[in-house]
């Protein structure tokens, strides 16, 4: 393996340099953070911070803002891997 040279842009192919990779990465970690608030409230998992308990409604809002955010990057994800039809094939519109 060559050490990364200055100056020089990544290369195109690599995997890790894909938006769609981190888009996907974004919705999993949005994802898991839904599922373990879900389960704070199923579970009735109290969390007490400094003096003060958290109550589920917070994690109830948690729930509805990571799931929305993961579904919305795990769709955004899923547009950008389709592959975009070139201009000399599109037809002009009459």
């Amino acid at each position: 393996m060559k050490p990364a040279q200055a100056g020089k842009p990544p290369k195109k192919d690599c995997i890790m340099n894909s938006p769609t990779c981190g888009l996907r990465v974004a919705s999993v970690v949005f994802g898991l953070m839904c599922l373990g608030q879900l389960l704070r409230i199923i579970l009735r998992f109290q969390i007490l911070v400094g003096h003060h308990y958290v109550h589920r409604w917070h994690s109830a809002v948690v729930v509805v803002v990571a799931g929305l955010l993961s579904v919305w990057l795990w769709m955004l994800a899923s547009k950008t891997d389709q592959p975009k039809p070139d201009a000399a094939s599109a037809k002009p519109a009459a």
